[in-house]
């Protein structure tokens, strides 16, 4: 399972370079499905990631807003910013009790952790999807989403 967050932190940060081609106005419009645009679906990737996970260990739950993170550099930064508090849990309390239980704070229901991980992998693949269209779209090569060659083990 660490590998699949592995390929998907690589993939997110190939997506970030892939971006600078692009103009606030491009990266800001809304698109056919996802979460409105490309910016703000690589953010809303990042805030799900960290939310989930932050609850897994218990911790406080942030809740950033998008209207804070408008640019590309922002919600770049912000993947670093997450990624470097999210790195000690991969690091160091990894492999932990999967069975284990987590209620998130924003919704009913409690979940196995090793689902709740399982489903932020599948979310972030998901909506990289949904960029690979939208490159598509605008007559651009997407970033690959093979997870072969990568040396990620």
């Amino acid at each position: 399972m660490l590998t699949l967050f592995r390929y998907n932190w690589q993939v997110r940060d190939q997506w970030f370079e892939w971006c600078r081609q692009l103009t606030l106005e491009e990266l800001k419009t809304e698109r056919t499905g996802g979460v409105g645009g490309i910016l703000e679906t690589l953010f809303h990737i990042v805030d799900v990631e960290f939310s989930w996970i932050c609850a897994i260990q218990g911790k406080e739950v942030k809740d950033p807003f998008f209207s804070d993170y408008e640019t590309l550099e922002k919600v770049k930064s912000l993947s670093d910013e997450y990624r470097r508090e999210l790195e000690p849990f991969f690091q160091e309390k990894w492999p932990f009790q999967c069975n284990e239980k987590v209620t998130p704070p924003w919704m009913d229901g409690c979940f196995k952790k090793e689902e709740v991980l399982q489903h932020v992998i599948v979310h972030e693949i998901h909506h990289i999807g949904q960029l690979s269209v939208w490159a598509r779209e605008l007559e651009l090569e997407p970033v690959s989403a093979n997870l072969l060659g990568r040396e990620l083990h």
